[in-house]
């Protein structure tokens, strides 16, 4: 990315640059088109995955993959045994969280990319204008908003569906200080809260995480550049030489907070199986 005057960019240019979305639309209608592109890529490439595997799964010895994606089926089924204790719920539940946290992961692994990759190759081959291009969809407050939210229309379902619509909206109104009607206002209003406090930080905590190490990343694209041209190497060998130290130890972060997540969603989804 070059600056407007046609001189390299200052760092904050390459980072805002950076941390420019390719977009769509104008005001509350703009759509964040990498986001959406790189969610549903990770998306497809994650089902199929799991459908290869499922496809070739053998009784003998596994293959890696194989061993892999059974233990993750084995670990998500038994993190839902002890959340989710409605069996039948658990049936749909157990493979959701499956999903997102390999969904997740996916999404988050994307940071592990070099950070001038794929934008280089998106400015090479994109058309007149659209010279903006982010990787990491979790990086993106509205895409990890969108996951949360997703979340409480799961547990608004299984409340409803567990407790019936009038069961979920008495408890709306009696718990937690009690069944009483001078109290059913508090009631409800400490409900809603608790809903959009629980919404909120599910999506943020996601967002701060992976946004944070996208800067680190960028940051230490910026210095490990600067060196290793000073001493002359290519710009591009030392984004990726600074970057792997850091890469290496962000795999558990971005593992991390993919299970973090998907457990929130269990939690949540098991409170909403518990009468108050």
């Amino acid at each position: 990315m070059a600056a407007a005057t046609g001189n390299a960019p200052t760092a904050g240019e390459y980072i805002i640059h950076h941390l420019h979305h390719l977009q769509a639309g104008k005001g509350f209608w703009t759509f964040n088109l990498d986001s959406i592109f790189w969610s549903l890529a990770m998306g497809a490439l994650g089902c199929f995955v799991l459908w290869r595997v499922a496809k070739a799964m053998t009784a003998g010895v596994p293959g890696r993959l194989q061993a892999a994606v059974e233990f993750l089926v084995e670990m998500v089924d038994t993190q839902a045994k002890g959340i989710v204790h409605n069996a039948q719920s658990r049936k749909m539940v157990a493979p959701l969280a499956l999903t997102v946290f390999i969904w997740i992961f996916l999404m988050n692994a994307m940071d592990l990319l070099p950070v001038d990759l794929i934008p280089a190759l998106w400015h090479g081959a994109a058309p007149r204008g659209a010279d903006y291009m982010r990787v990491v969809p979790t990086a993106d407050l509205s895409v990890t908003m969108a996951l949360s939210i997703t979340v409480l229309l799961i547990c608004i379902f299984y409340n409803v569906k567990i407790k019936g619509a009038g069961g979920w909206l008495h408890e709306m109104v009696s718990a937690p200080f009690g069944d009483k009607i001078f109290l059913y206002p508090f009631n409800f209003v400490f409900q809603i809260i608790e809903f959009v406090a629980k919404t909120v930080s599910h999506g943020m905590r996601l967002f701060g995480n992976m946004y944070a190490g996208e800067l680190i990343f960028m940051l230490i694209a910026l210095m490990g550049g600067a060196l290793f041209t000073a001493i002359g190497l290519p710009l591009a060998v030392g984004h990726v030489i600074a970057g792997t130290a850091w890469a290496i130890f962000h795999i558990l972060i971005i593992t991390l907070q993919a299970f973090v997540f998907m457990m929130l969603a269990l939690v949540y989804v098991g409170q909403a199986h518990d009468s108050h």
